[in-house]
């Protein structure tokens, strides 16, 4: 399966630009062969927003941007995974990523669990505990955001729960590039998956950003690696070289589970 991932600098409270470059990258991203294309974490109203404007700009999991976007996949057969502020039924707003399949179907809607500083903690409640997979094309993705993903036990239960191909919009920042160049190549590696790592380039504010979004093999590889500039990068996933990899790294052959309840139950 071919994949995509978008990196580019981020369009703050431009919700309708953001739906426009949407809209060309997933065209591109399809005269390409990618059966799918993910975005930066909180891609349509960008990320260092404040509180007010997350609110302002949130939008329910079904709401006007879930239906343009479904519209925009299905005219151009690709299944899309983008970041967005959640207004939930119950008047919280979350950090989320909903997937839409090629059919324009709403396949996933996760919510960040693990909110990095005062930056998450002031726009956003907290995901609940629900890391749900999903199968789509003979794949079965898993869900993560940012931060989430510098826990390594996130990534493990996915792949405990049968995940290959995990995905993490991402909204890196200065000087944490040790992330992009390590830590999601090694969740890959000890996973024995494929890991798509869409952050975004350039500055918001205050912040800026790493770049250096990647799709990473089972072996540490990284298969598409953006620079520091906008980019659209493609890779294609190899199942065969992802199970050749996990016979020689048999790491889930060889865990010691009763050894680790410490973690959870000092």
């Amino acid at each position: 399966m071919r994949v995509a991932l978008y990196q580019c600098p981020p369009l703050p409270l431009e919700i309708r630009s953001n739906l426009a470059r949407l809209k060309a990258q997933a065209a591109e991203a399809a005269v390409q062969g990618a059966a799918l294309l993910v975005f930066p974490e909180m891609f349509l109203s960008g990320y260092n927003i404040g509180a007010q404007a997350a609110r302002e700009l949130a939008q329910p999991s079904d709401g006007p941007a879930a239906q343009e976007i479904a519209d925009i996949a299905k005219a151009n057969g690709i299944a899309i995974l983008y970041g967005y502020p959640e207004l939930s039924t119950d008047d919280q707003v979350y950090n989320a990523v909903q997937l839409i399949d090629a059919q324009g179907l709403r396949r996933c809607n996760y919510r960040k669990t693990h909110l990095y500083g005062e930056l998450d903690k002031s726009m956003f409640s907290a995901g609940d505990e629900h890391f749900p997979v999903v199968e789509f094309n003979g794949w079965t993705l898993g869900f993560l955001i940012c931060y989430d993903v510098e826990f390594p036990e996130n990534t493990r239960r996915l792949a405990l729960a049968g995940a290959n191909l995990i995905l993490v919009p991402t909204a890196n920042m200065a000087p944490y590039d040790f992330v992009c160049e390590v830590t999601v190549r090694a969740r890959a590696f000890e996973n024995q998956c494929y890991l798509v790592y869409a952050n975004y380039c350039g500055s918001e504010g205050e912040i800026q950003y790493c770049g250096l979004s990647s799709i990473c093999a089972p072996d540490g590889r990284r298969i598409g690696l953006a620079g520091q500039d906008e980019a659209l990068v493609v890779a294609d996933l190899d199942r065969q070289a992802m199970s050749e990899s996990q016979a020689i790294n048999t790491y889930f052959k060889d865990r010691r589970p009763g050894f680790y309840s410490g973690l959870v139950n000092p």
